[in-house]
């Protein structure tokens, strides 16, 4: 196994995780605290330090290292003393004996740190008819507030997402729509007061959450992720209750690029996948012509399942399936 690129973790929680690995052995500490040491047996860590006390968090933060440090590594083989079974029950460690391991596929799939909102997951279902005819979930209240933050330690910067707010976010959402460019696939260019009934009627609508995209806390995109069943696309596919798509604008020049979407559209389809855990697709549907925004969504693993005729457009299913994003997802 590589040696560890990384030198400093922060977390969406304001401290800070450090770590040393020189190819024998590991050691964390975390805001200057010793976490864990480890040495390295063939493809096994052995702890060497780790206090039951701090087991659960201390094996948290050893996956979160990990699997940062290396996208691709798949699993992580531990010899440890003991094991809390809360461990084994949450899905963070599986196997038994000399058999543990943390699985990555796994392990991005535990809201963590990652979640910095209530989500949806632990609302009840209760079946409603909607205005169209279909039976879909009651969904749950919207959440206020930052929603998801990770650093990207590719781009060395935070990722973060939190709730539309009208009064503080209007501005931008009406400079990016009357943005030529944005224009031209939106289609929504027009004054403040138009801009001000659309994202109204948004806030007003339990399917769809509106949302900001923030680099190192500087708005830059903005989002709508919707309940698909609820919204016109679920005709054009075999819609389930709780998939979501999404709705993607990038406002500001500076933050366009492949390695800008890679880190945002991740961190989009992560957080409507932590949200709740019922979700087992992502699906969006940009215009057919929109070549370099689907060929970016083929870069993380959305696939283009067909083309079909909206009224205002000919449109690209794109489809992310929850099982694909864990398996191949790159969270660095």
């Amino acid at each position: 196994m590589s040696s560890n690129r990384l030198n400093l973790l922060p977390l969406p929680d304001g401290r800070q995780l450090a770590g040393h690995d020189d190819g024998s052995s590991l050691t964390l500490h975390l805001d200057g605290h010793a976490l864990l040491r480890a040495r390295r047996q063939g493809e096994m860590l052995v702890a060497l330090e780790l206090a039951w006390a701090e087991q659960a968090e201390a094996l948290w933060l050893l996956a979160y290292w990990s699997f940062a440090s290396q996208p691709v590594l798949q699993l992580l083989r531990l010899q440890l003393e003991r094991v809390d079974p809360a461990l084994l029950a949450s899905g963070l460690l599986v196997g038994e004996g000399a058999d543990l391991r943390i699985e990555r596929s796994l392990f991005w799939q535990l809201p963590g740190l990652f979640l910095r909102n209530a989500s949806t997951a632990g609302y009840p279902q209760l079946m409603v008819m909607h205005t169209s005819g279909r039976r879909h979930p009651r969904r749950g209240p919207k959440p206020v507030g930052e929603v998801y933050r990770r650093f990207d330690a590719h781009l060395g910067t935070w990722i973060s997402l939190r709730s539309l707010d009208i009064d503080r976010d209007l501005e931008c959402f009406h400079h990016w729509q009357n943005s030529p460019r944005v224009a031209a696939f939106w289609q929504e260019e027009g004054d403040l007061d138009k801009h001000r009934r659309y994202l109204q009627e948004l806030a007003a609508d339990p399917r769809v959450l509106t949302l900001i995209g923030c680099f190192d806390d500087q708005p830059f995109a903005y989002y709508e992720a919707y309940w698909a069943k609820e919204d016109r696309i679920a005709p054009f596919y075999g819609v389930d209750d709780y998939d979501r798509g999404i709705h993607m604008l990038v406002g500001e020049e500076n933050h366009r690029g492949p390695h800008k979407v890679a880190s945002w559209l991740s961190a989009l389809t992560h957080y409507l996948f932590l949200d709740d855990q019922r979700t087992q697709r992502i699906v969006a549907e940009p215009r057919a012509d929109n070549a370099r925004m689907i060929a970016h969504m083929q870069a993380q693993g959305y696939c283009r399942a067909k083309e079909f005729d909206f009224p205002h457009k000919r449109a690209a299913l794109m489809v992310q399936p929850r099982e694909v994003f864990f398996e191949h997802c790159r969270l660095a």
